[in-house]
């Protein structure tokens, strides 16, 4: 339990650090005197379509993180993840669909904790690239994205 709480932690800390404008509260002013400011984008137990989220499995951590750019107009295809992972969209549009049909629309600086062993797919809508940073919090072998096939 204590390792899996450390695992929460360092992964919501690693978000936190890499939103733009925010960083880790401190008990103490920033250089300028200013105060530092945290805003939290997301502290979930469950999946934006309401599934609880999986333990983590035993074994080695491995963390994964991503910067994807989705072009626009453009559809990924259908697949799955069999690890929790969470990102922040930081630019553009972008629609997650699951395959049963639940829907979420984000927009730029829209957390998102993503579904863990359920079939969806993102398309971009919009007129720019989506991009989006992803964190996969996963174990050694264990692959972060499974693409369904056509």
């Amino acid at each position: 339990m204590i390792k899996q709480t450390i695992r929460i932690i360092a992964f919501i800390s690693v978000v936190l650090l890499l939103q733009s404008g925010c960083s880790m509260v401190r008990n103490s002013q920033g250089t300028s005197g200013t105060s530092v400011v945290a805003r939290e984008l997301a502290k979930t137990s469950q999946s934006w379509n309401g599934a609880t989220l999986p333990t983590y499995p035993p074994g080695q951590p491995m963390v994964t993180i991503l910067r994807i750019s989705i072009p626009a107009g453009s559809q990924l295809d259908v697949h799955s993840h069999p690890v929790i992972n969470a990102g922040v969209l930081i630019s553009g549009q972008l629609t997650v669909i699951t395959k049963d049909g639940k829907t979420l629309h984000l927009k730029s600086g829209d957390p998102i904790v993503e579904v863990v062993n359920t079939s969806h797919y993102g398309i971009n809508e919009g007129n720019v690239p989506a991009e989006i940073i992803v964190f996969y919090a996963g174990v050694v072998d264990t692959p972060i994205t499974i693409i369904e096939p056509r």
